[in-house]
Order: C-alpha cells, then sequence, then structure tokens
C-alpha cells in the first residue's frame, strides 16, 4: 500500500485512464481503528469511473471489469515502485472484452519489458500478445483428473487462438483472424 500512496494517486488514475476508464477519480480512505487481526487501519480503496461522482467505496460499485482494470492499474503501479521479477495475473481480464481486452492484453505486454509475466485468460485478445503460450487443459482418465500442460508451437498458438475465439468449431476464417489478431499485437 505504501508503493501504490508513493506513485501516488493520479500514477493510479493515469493507468486506469490507458486502460479505457479516462474520467475514473480514485483515492484511498485510512481510518485509525482498534487494534484487530489486521492491523490499527481500515483501509479502504474508492473510485468514481464516471465525470461529477465523488468517489464511493470500490468493493460496493466496481464491476466485475472495473474492479480487474483497477487490480492490474495498482499491480503496474507496483511493479514500477517494487523489483519485482514475476507478476502473476489469474483471469485479470474478467469482466472485459474486445477494445478492452485488447488495452488490458497492452498493458501487461508492456510489464515485459522489466518483468516475467505469467497470465492466465480465456481471452484471444490477451493470449495474442504473449511471447510463449502454454495449453492447460484438464484430462479425465480411469477415474482419476489430471492437468495436462504444454508449450504450444507457433501454430498451436495460432489454433489455440483460433479455438478461443470461435469455440470448438475452428474455421479457416477464425484461424485467418487468429492470425491477423497476433500479427496485429
Amino acid at each position: 500500500l505504501h508503493m501504490v500512496k508513493g506513485r501516488g494517486i493520479k500514477g493510479i488514475e493515469n493507468e486506469l485512464a490507458g486502460l479505457s476508464m479516462p474520467n475514473a477519480k480514485f483515492d484511498i480512505s485510512f481510518k485509525e481503528s482498534e487494534l484487530n487481526n489486521s492491523g490499527t487501519d481500515d483501509v479502504e480503496f474508492c473510485i468514481s469511473a464516471n465525470p461529477g461522482e465523488i468517489p464511493k467505496p470500490l468493493a460496493k460499485i466496481a464491476s466485475g471489469g472495473e474492479i480487474s482494470r483497477i487490480m492490474l492499474a495498482l499491480k503496474n503501479i507496483i511493479a514500477k515502485s517494487d523489483e519485482l521479477d514475476l507478476l502473476i495475473f489469474d483471469e485479470i481480464d474478467t469482466g472485459v472484452s474486445g477494445r478492452i481486452a485488447t488495452k488490458v492484453g497492452q498493458a501487461m505486454k508492456n510489464l515485459t519489458d522489466h518483468h516475467q509475466v505469467i497470465a492466465i485468460t480465456h481471452l484471444p485478445q490477451i493470449a495474442a500478445f504473449a511471447d510463449s503460450n502454454i495449453l492447460v487443459e484438464k484430462v479425465e482418465e480411469n477415474n482419476n483428473t489430471y492437468t495436462k500442460m504444454k508449450i504450444l508451437e507457433e501454430n498451436e498458438k495460432v489454433y489455440e487462438v483460433a479455438r478461443l475465439m470461435s469455440g470448438e468449431n475452428v474455421t479457416d476464417s477464425s484461424i485467418e483472424a487468429a492470425k491477423q489478431l497476433i500479427i496485429v499485437n
């Protein structure tokens, strides 16, 4: 939290603007309380996503997509302030799609200049940005469940991005769309 505060609220708001939340106002509320299991302060993140609104508690008003983008903005600020070698994003894309997913993917790709990034995603816009992709599948055999992982070659990446785009019915046009998405990113 100190790292976030040290970079300034404006830093978080700038990150949010780059994630298609140009009017976001962010605030951190500190209230002293009695000593409890988590310390002596109550800390609350507050946000306003629209002009003219005062920031309200994040936990009460933010949508899933807004929470995902706020978490990414906070991780970006923390990553810039600290010497973290590895960042892990587990479905940071929850609640986002389309144009916003591309912005989230680009923000994550920018982090790879100084950090190793591992991202678990179901969005083709984010998977397309990866330098290396690993397919993770659940396999059931003989009443047992296993996790199978495979590092994808370039042609396999194209197929899997196409599958994320179109489901199980991968067509020539979804393959071409996947190729274009990967090239653009």
